[in-house]
């Protein structure tokens, strides 16, 4: 299992490299957050898949007893989730008002100095 999600994880990050590197800026931005979802995935497979009870210790017990989910990966990326959200509707919002403004979403033609009609 974790094998196919680390093949699936490489995958998405050489898609979101892939369309980061075209001139659009919508790409960019689909690009962006398929790198973030890829990171997710990784962190997510650093902590290691493992099927058990939540990491809380009942008034009984004196310690947990394995196997039990490792809390701060999903708290990292339940965060990195939230934060990606929010960043990815300024940017859509932000391309919006460049392409009214230019009329194009072309990252060739927004960098060059000349005054397009």
């Amino acid at each position: 299992m974790e094998i196919i999600i680390a093949i699936l994880t490489g995958l998405l990050f050489a898609a979101g490299l892939y369309l980061m590197l075209h001139r659009g800026m919508v790409k960019l931005i689909i690009g962006i957050m398929m790198l973030s979802y890829a990171t997710n995935l990784f962190i997510f497979l650093i902590a290691r898949i493992t099927r058990g009870v939540p990491a809380i210790i009942g008034q009984t017990e004196e310690k947990l007893i394995p196997p039990y989910a490792d809390p701060i990966p999903q708290a990292l990326i339940l965060t990195a989730i939230v934060i990606g959200f929010g960043i990815q509707a300024f940017a859509i919002v932000l391309i919006r008002k460049v392409y009214k403004v230019t009329g194009t979403s072309d990252m060739g033609m927004l960098n060059s100095s000349e005054k397009v009609d």
